[in-house]
């Protein structure tokens, strides 16, 4: 079950860099923030700063994912693996709360977060669940 942890830590952190680019650096695009995150051109001046920030703790949490992984690999079992769990259980809640906010329909309509939800949260899960077993 090791590789299989490491294989989804490494696809949940390869999400969550993936994200840290569309919000930080093509965020003004309209394929990205019209199309993917369903933002309408007008209403990007009042979320860039969101965006941009939450781009951060994306990088942040794929960033730690790929460290421990990296120090699992290196011999440092004990801290690569409580790395991974650690970061893998803040992507795999922050994929809840997107869920949530999408049910809620809290900045766009009902059901267009449902994809990244489930793209930021089931990865990181399955590596939680390969650990623990």
């Amino acid at each position: 079950m090791t590789a299989v942890a490491q294989v989804f830590a490494l696809v949940g952190a390869f999400v969550h860099v993936l994200v840290f680019g569309w919000e930080v650096l093509v965020f003004g695009r309209p394929g990205i923030h019209r199309g993917i995150f369903r933002i309408p051109s007008a209403d990007v001046p009042a979320v860039r700063l969101w965006a941009f920030n939450v781009g951060f703790y994306n990088l942040f949490l794929g960033s730690g994912a790929i460290a421990g992984v990296v120090l699992w690999w290196s011999g440092e079992v004990a801290v690569g693996r409580a790395l991974v769990l650690y970061t893998c259980a803040f992507m795999a809640l922050a994929g809840v709360a997107l869920f949530a906010s999408d049910r809620m329909a809290l900045s766009r309509p009902r059901g267009a977060g449902v994809v990244g939800s489930i793209a930021q949260a089931v990865p990181p899960l399955v590596a939680i669940l390969a650990v623990v077993w």
